[in-house]
């Protein structure tokens, strides 16, 4: 027998499950239910791509300043590409610090990247002959666009398109800025070498949705300002990893202080006694014993 169903009402919105089937077009594009047009994801992931891509320049403009050639500087950018470690390591070695101490900092900064890709693997589920390539896109700015997607496809698509834009002009404005690096004089003159941690920070803080998240960033915030001028450069960066364990061994000592404040003896009513509920059944106190005809007396 032929299963019968339903009409429609008037006004009465679509079954969801019937959308994620069949689809719907929007713009010319198929999405389902919950899902987010092509063309959203492409318009955020090129203008995240183009804004933090054209920043490249100042890194162009700094790694020639602290000394490194055409060739090194583009070479970071093109293998390296992942913007904070390069302004770590050309920000360390400008300030005179030690090279193998710079590399160390570049390096644990790098690192956060493989956590994001723990993430992003799960999410983008890509076929294995890709992902070591799509693993060079694993950073901040990709990682940004590509969480809050609400469906495979635009995550793929979000990933994408964020990662390809960066990167071509990235490497690019880092070109164009290690050429022009002698027609600017004085680099520091500029402050070029804040725009991609303003930039970063930009990303970052709307991120940042809980107390604990905040008090973090904070900590490290603090941490890095207070040691710049006592430790090498490099070093303090380091050390604010710790902001982050700091924080929680302290939320859980709150915790178990909150835990124990719980358990006191109970309240005592007006008369001084203790609530019903809470005092020793009489019972329990004298014994049990069967009940005799003189207990009525």
């Amino acid at each position: 027998m032929a299963e019968q169903t339903t009409p429609q009402r008037a006004g009465e919105p679509a079954d969801a499950g019937a959308l994620a089937d069949s689809g719907a077009i929007v713009g010319g594009s198929v999405i389902t239910a919950g899902a987010k047009p092509d063309a959203a994801v492409v318009r955020d992931a090129l203008g995240v791509g183009t804004a933090v891509g054209l920043s490249g320049f100042a890194f162009g403009v700094t790694s020639a300043g602290s000394g490194l050639s055409l060739l090194q500087t583009c070479a970071l950018s093109l293998l390296v590409f992942t913007g904070a470690s390069q302004f770590a390591l050309v920000g360390a070695l400008a300030a005179g610090g030690n090279p193998y101490t710079a590399a160390a900092g570049a390096f644990f900064l790098g690192v956060r990247n493989s956590f994001y890709g723990l993430r992003l693997s799960q999410l983008l589920a890509l076929p294995r002959a890709v992902r070591p390539f799509a693993a060079h896109w694993v950073i901040d700015e990709t990682t940004a666009v590509t969480l809050p997607q609400p469906t495979r496809r635009a995550a793929r698509i979000g990933f994408t398109v964020t990662g390809l834009t960066l990167y071509v002009l990235w490497n690019l404005t880092t070109l164009v800025g290690a050429l022009g690096a002698e027609a600017l004089g004085d680099t520091d003159a500029w402050g070029l070498d804040a725009a991609s941690p303003a930039v970063f920070l930009a990303l970052l803080a709307p991120m940042l949705k809980t107390t604990t998240e905040r008090v973090t960033a904070g900590l490290a915030v603090v941490l890095v300002l207070g040691l710049l001028p006592l430790l090498p450069a490099g070093v303090p960066v380091l050390v604010s990893a710790l902001a982050a364990p700091v924080v929680l061994f302290m939320k859980g000592r709150g915790k178990g202080s909150m835990k124990g404040r719980g358990k006191g003896p109970a309240p005592r009513n007006a008369q001084g006694a203790r609530p019903a509920g809470n005092a020793p059944h009489a019972e329990s106190a004298k014994g049990s014993r069967p009940t005799t005809p003189e207990d009525g007396r």
